[in-house]
Formats: C-alpha cells, structure tokens, sequence
C-alpha cells in the first residue's frame, strides 16, 4: 500500500469499528488474565499484524519481527492481569509493548538504527495468517491515523515519528535537529494533544512518546 496515494475518504464508520474491536480485544485480555489460553490464542488471530507490523517496521526484517511479536504475546500472558483501561486502549497497550521489544532488539545490535519513513507506513505489513476482516479493521485504523497525522504541523509531525521510530530521548531529538530542548517537548506535547484529539482512546503513541 503506497503512502504516496491520494488519502482516501473518512469512513464513517471507521471510529465506531475501530471501537468495537478494542472492545472485543479489551474482552479477550480479561480472559487472558484468568489464565485462559485459548483468549489468548484468539487475541493474537485478531490483533497480531498490528504488532507484527510495528515490530517489522523498527526491526527491519520479518525474521526478528515475528520473534517480537511471539515476545509481546508471551509479555501478554504474563501482564494481562496488570491491565487497565487507564493504561489506554487494548490496540495502544499491544502496540507500545511492541515497539518498546522492538527498539529493545534494536539495541541489542549494538548499534541504533534510524528508521524515518512516515509513521502509517508501519501498519501497511500483513502478518502471516492474517484474516481477511482483521485487515480491514487495520486498514481502518491506518486511514484514521493518516489523517490524523496529515493534521499536524510538519515540525510536530517529525519529532513525533522520529520519537515513535528511533527510540531516542527528548535530550537526542534536541541534539539531532539542532533544536532547543524546550521546542523539542513543546512540539511533542502539542503534536500528540492534537493525535489524542483525533484518534480518541487510540492515540496509541500518547502514553508513551508525550
């Protein structure tokens, strides 16, 4: 899928889908918590392209993206349990457990990779086994995402994908774009308001970035 395309029409009815699925997700984790493993069998049918995408595009080859996403669903199982609605919505959760493995198998290269691509380009890889309805629903939340990010201004867009992709502080985004500190987290802090703002409870970098 080309990000160069055109942007596509809002779907109306992409925000009460995307909804609906973090309901089901928010489901099968509760499950999970209970030491149910066939839930977590189903949550990762249903959700594992969208970490299978994030960890491939951090990692950089499919070999290593699909070890993270067996990772985060083995972290799963261990921290269902832990998780709460206030730790934001089922999709962000999977997502920052994701890319936080991914940077972490970045790291352990020796070496930090930098990865500047736009950041909906991250959603665009299909994970093996991925259904026919689960790409849809991605596909939903990736249009949701352009937009979204197509909204912000282009400082507030390169800081936050910078952020999200590279895994570098606040103090490293200063030094690399030959910025102050305090425009630095100003630009963040306003990108990722406007994102929350937009996306609602699946402002899935928010938490972690802002």
């Amino acid at each position: 899928m080309s990000t160069g395309a055109s942007s596509p029409a809002p779907d109306p009815g992409s925000r009460h889908a995307s909804r609906s699925t973090d309901g089901l997700w928010g489901e099968l984790i509760k499950r999970v918590s209970l030491g149910d493993q066939q839930g977590l069998a189903e949550l990762y049918d249903h959700s594992s392209r969208l970490v299978y995408s994030v960890a491939l595009r951090i990692a950089g080859n499919p070999a290593d993206a699909e070890e993270i996403t067996l990772d985060v669903y083995s972290q799963v199982w261990r921290l269902a349990k832990d998780y709460t609605p206030e730790r934001g919505s089922p999709s962000a959760w999977l997502i920052m457990m994701g890319r936080s493995r991914a940077l972490d198998k970045v790291r352990s290269r020796t070496s930090r990779s930098q990865h500047e691509a736009p950041i909906e380009s991250a959603f665009d890889a299909a994970a093996p086994g991925e259904s026919a309805e689960d790409s849809a629903i991605v596909s939903q939340d990736r249009r949701r995402i352009q937009l979204a990010l197509r909204d912000l201004s282009s400082d507030q867009r390169q800081v936050i994908e910078l952020a999200f992709f590279s895994g570098l502080t606040h103090s490293e985004l200063a030094e690399r774009l030959g910025q102050p500190l305090g425009t630095v987290k100003t630009r963040i802090r306003l990108g990722m308001i406007r994102l929350r703002s937009a996306l609602g409870a699946s402002a899935a970098t928010a938490g972690e970035i802002a």
